[in-house]
């Protein structure tokens, strides 16, 4: 049995709206100074700009706000 999970990248602004309109788990990559991609966050699009997008914390409900230049958002 294979079960693979479609994992789709949200860089338009209608795949952001769509993630904060249905509340989807959200995973945001930075990448570190060594050039390598690691999970910096784990949450759901409270709000979106142009230049930004900030995540609600999915255990703290704390907000961060990350450049949609420097990260990668991965819709689970």
């Amino acid at each position: 049995m294979n079960i693979e999970r479609e994992c789709y990248y949200l860089s338009q602004d209608v795949h952001f709206f769509a993630a904060a309109l249905s509340q989807a788990l959200i995973s945001v990559w930075e990448e570190d100074p060594a050039g390598v991609y690691i999970e910096a966050e784990r949450g759901y699009v409270d709000r979106y700009t142009p230049n930004s997008v900030r995540i609600r914390n999915e255990k703290t409900g704390a907000h961060t706000c990350y450049s949609r230049d420097a990260a990668m958002f991965q819709r689970l």
